[in-house]
């Protein structure tokens, strides 16, 4: 766990047991003793104390502030020792303008996103311009006020949340399924099973790169304002294959272009440096892939390159591919980029030399290695395969939609074999 996650459940912990604190003795103190006692907590807390006592109690920060000021000089008498009555005091904005709320209320009504009958709503319009409307309405108010009263209306600054994956394919779960039990029959079998996908492409030179990391203070590394690709340098895709079974994988550097013929290259340099040598028995190979890509589903030049490697190797090579809008859901993606982009947050990936490095330097306590090699080739693009070429290609369809996501690949000399 991130020291920065652990710090905040702490703060949180502290102020739910000042909040439970507070509610047990606040019916036996009057005013003057609530703002002793906030004071004292808020003291005792150090620095932020005055603003998680504030989040805990509800008490107003600028009477946590006279409090603490009054513990804090505790041989000084006060000069009167008399406490206001109950009610005495400024009334809250919202009692003194009975139609504070619900003018606060239509302002922020037709921004309000989310369903209306949730508890938790959130507003795209600023409180500034919300107090400035206010006013403009003849509600005098603050923004930090109309801050503490969508608080209490129930709304909260959020973020967005990537959970729509939109029209979901009837036979998705069934697909989910299918790609399941091969894998395992294949692993049974000690037969190789790799997931494959190609990461986006990375602009390569000193360029900002999402994260952090530790470097002396005042000294954060220069790069550039803007993110135009330097032409000299060029850019990056790294093709991955991710070995299931090992916990291995391999990731070729390409420089060229993402292309059918650069993710079978990529395979082949996997089978060539780790596969091979790891099965050296296999009689055949499964891949599971994406739907779209270099590696799509209805690539052509996919299915005519996949062939070449399978009578090249002289294995089976069987093909699952996941549905559409499915990709998250592969291995690869986060039992392999994800810790290859965790591993290079926060710096510029300066050379094509720098970011094989980074990525060959990929470990994970549960055993993780990567092999990278840098592919300088040229790959064509808007390669055109006929009807004629496809049906060269020695393709045996499954049962289960074996005419778009599961099929073999035979090599063209099985028969004399």
């Amino acid at each position: 766990m991130r020291l920065v996650d652990t710090l905040c459940m702490i703060e949180t912990g502290v102020e739910r047991e000042l909040g439970r604190k507070y509610q047990a003795v606040k019916h036996m103190l009057n005013e003057k003793a609530r703002r002793l006692w906030a004071g004292a907590e808020a003291r005792a807390l150090g620095h932020g104390g005055v603003a998680a006592v504030s989040r805990a109690t509800g008490l107003a920060e600028s009477t946590i502030r006279i409090g603490r000021a009054e513990v804090t000089r505790p041989g000084r008498r006060p000069k009167s020792a008399r406490v206001r009555q109950e009610g005495a005091g400024r009334k809250f904005l919202e009692e003194s303008d009975r139609d504070l709320l619900a003018a606060l209320e239509v302002l922020v009504e037709d921004t309000t996103r989310g369903d209306p009958m949730s508890p938790l709503r959130w507003t795209c319009k600023s409180t500034r311009k919300l107090a400035d409307e206010l006013n403009r309405r003849g509600h005098v108010i603050g923004y930090r006020t109309v801050a503490k009263l969508l608080g209490h209306l129930g709304y909260s600054l959020q973020g967005t949340r990537k959970v729509k994956e939109g029209k979901q394919h009837p036979d998705r779960d069934g697909q989910f399924r299918h790609i399941n039990e091969r894998v395992k029959e294949f692993q049974r079998e000690g037969q190789p099973v790799v997931s494959v996908d190609c990461k986006k492409k990375e602009l390569v030179g000193d360029f900002a790169n999402k994260g952090r990391e530790y470097r002396r203070r005042g000294k954060p590394e220069r790069v550039r304002v803007h993110d135009f690709i330097d032409e000299d340098l060029g850019k990056a895709i790294p093709y991955g294959v991710y070995d299931l079974t090992e916990n291995a994988g391999w990731v070729s550097v390409g420089t060229d272009h993402e292309t059918a013929q650069f993710a079978v290259e990529s395979i082949r340099r996997w089978w060539g440096r780790m596969g091979e040598k790891t099965y050296p028995k296999a009689k055949q190979l499964l891949i599971v892939a994406d739907g779209g890509g270099g590696n799509g589903s209805r690539s052509r030049l996919w299915k005519i390159e996949l062939q070449r490697l399978s009578t090249e190797l002289g294995i089976l090579i069987g093909v699952s591919h996941f549905p559409p809008g499915t990709s998250k859901w592969n291995k690869i993606e986060h039992r392999m980029w994800s810790h290859v982009t965790e591993n290079w947050r926060g710096r510029p990936l300066v050379s094509h030399a720098v970011i094989v490095k980074l990525i060959a330097n990929t470990k994970t306590k549960a055993g993780l290695r990567i092999k990278a090699q840098l592919d300088k080739r040229k790959y064509a693009t808007k390669i055109k395969v006929s009807d004629k070429e496809l049906a060269r290609v020695n393709l045996v369809p499954d049962s289960y939609h074996g005419d778009d996501w599961n099929y073999t690949i035979q090599p063209d000399n099985l028969t004399n074999r």
